[in-house]
């Protein structure tokens, strides 16, 4: 098939040139991009048997890389070729199927096959006339997200790095929402003068929360915190109080959660919800940054009951929905208050008409990745059955790693297992520093040896092994592989410490 390089009509010279230029274009990159190809997929081929965390440290991997600055190029295969021998040792296995080290995905060779020819196509998905294709795929892809988490579908929704850009942009909605009914313009005038908002939270909220406020000018410390319960769930009664304090406050922002980092416990909307309403001026916020993907998987979607009646939502695609990074989605109800707090204009830029779509109005950046590929392909590929399998696998594959880890001698699971996270603790029986001792001791023995990795937290003032299920291939053998790994360990531990 003849391939032409302008829309007007070639002369037969024209086309041969063109013909002649693209094939020594594709002989001379496409080597380059093979051997990429061959290293990535060696590197998942090998994965299950190697060890299943890093053999170079920091340190280690810095001397690995560090040169004088080139003053001359390199042949691309080389530079590709070194860039693996270097990188590799210091390469974690989180794409692995045996790596529940922090609740993360694993880049799901479907999503990182459509990142690859986003970058092959090198767009800048700042808006719908420069990128049609990527502004279009955004639109669509939203709409889908929207309907398998069953937000509302009038909510709008941008594509982000990650869960903390994804709150930073619901709460500076939030921010622009509540002070505009108060009169104030927040975009044009800024925080200087603005009334106060009471920010109100549990004390079991994710740190990234409290990043995101940092970043708008709400303070990490000027907020309320609630108590939360034994699995970190706020507790209704302190969120009502907490609501009726804040009832002579012109503005209000709540935020909860939905999976919290240790236990994946959520926070009782369909009550908290309704208490917030009572407030004239309340913006309701959910972080659901794992957690709101059990919406998606009809034996887990009781958990996130009530959601749907929140402003806004956050929530990561590089986690349950195993997109490649970085990919995260904020969804606003509000259409008008996300643009109003996001949208970057300028004489050079084109507007939207009707049915239009502009991606850089929804999120913070202008120039930004075309991440809407990969988030489609993977919703594609998954589909909603797909998506809802595999959260309802690594539900019961972490009940069953906690039912195996608690018949053992010494071994206590600190949580109720109603998600995907695990919290273990060795040596509970003796006192708390031995415990933790003894808790630390065993994470280390498990990182290891590497059979699996597993990460660990100190959560309500004593050490935990936290466990996250969540790599899209791990099935039962890998469970079972894990677990006898970790007792194995353990015994070893708890010996070592009795002699």
């Amino acid at each position: 098939m003849t391939q032409t390089l302008f829309a007007t009509t070639p002369t037969t010279a024209d086309s041969k040139l063109a013909e002649t230029t693209m094939a020594e274009q594709f002989d001379e990159i496409t080597p380059v991009w093979a051997r990429a190809a061959q290293h990535a997929s060696q590197f998942r081929n090998d994965l299950d048997a190697q060890l299943q965390r890093p053999t170079h440290s920091y340190s280690e991997s810095l001397a690995a890389f560090d040169e004088p600055t080139p003053e001359s190029g390199c042949e691309g295969i080389e530079v590709i070729d070194d860039l693996v021998d270097s990188a590799e040792p210091g390469i974690h296995a989180m794409t692995g199927s045996r790596f529940f080290g922090w609740v993360i995905g694993g880049s799901h060779e479907v999503g990182v096959a459509a990142d690859w020819i986003t970058s092959a196509w090198g767009q800048n998905a700042a808006n719908h006339s420069a990128t049609p294709a990527a502004s279009a795929v955004e639109t669509v892809a939203s709409r889908w997200l929207l309907d398998i988490l069953d937000l509302p579908r009038e909510a709008s929704v941008g594509l982000v790095t990650g869960c903390t850009m994804a709150n930073f942009v619901c709460l500076a909605a939030a921010r622009g929402a509540v002070l505009r009914k108060l009169g104030w313009d927040v975009e044009a005038n800024g925080l200087f003068g603005a009334p106060p908002i009471r920010v109100i939270l549990g004390d079991e909220a994710h740190s990234t929360v409290f990043s995101a406020l940092q970043y708008l000018g709400l303070g990490q410390d000027r907020v309320t915190l609630v108590r939360t319960d034994s699995e970190g769930a706020i507790l209704p009664d302190a969120f009502a109080r907490a609501m009726e304090d804040a009832k002579s406050d012109a503005s209000v922002i709540a935020i909860l959660q939905a999976g919290q980092i240790n236990t994946g416990a959520f926070d009782p909307v369909s009550h908290l919800i309704p208490s917030a309403k009572i407030h004239p001026n309340c913006w309701v916020h959910v972080d659901g940054a794992f957690g709101l993907w059990a919406r998606a998987c009809p034996e887990r979607a009781h958990l996130g009951t009530g959601l749907e009646q929140a402003d806004s939502w956050a929530t990561d695609g590089h986690k349950w929905l195993q997109t490649p990074y970085d990919c995260g989605y904020a969804f606003v109800r509000d259409e008008h208050a996300h643009r109003r707090a996001m949208t970057i204009a300028a004489s050079y830029l084109p507007s939207a008409s009707d049915g239009e779509r502009i991606p850089s109005h929804y999120v913070p950046e202008l120039s930004r990745r075309a991440r809407g590929f990969s988030t489609w392909a993977m919703l594609k590929h998954l589909g909603r059955q797909g998506i809802s399998e595999m959260v309802g696998r690594h539900c019961h594959l972490a009940r069953l790693i906690a039912n195996m880890l608690s018949e053992q001698e010494g071994i206590s699971i600190m949580n109720e297992v109603v998600l995907n996270q695990i919290a273990v603790r060795f040596g509970d029986d003796n006192s708390i520093p031995d415990g933790d001792s003894l808790t630390q001791k065993t994470i280390s023995a498990v990182q290891q040896e590497g059979v699996c990795f597993a990460g660990g937290a100190d959560w309500k003032g004593r050490w935990i092994m936290r466990l996250s299920v969540i790599g899209f291939d791990t099935q039962e053998h890998d469970a079972a592989r894990s677990v006898e790994s970790i007792i194995r360990c353990w015994r070893q531990v708890q010996c070592d410490h009795k002699t």
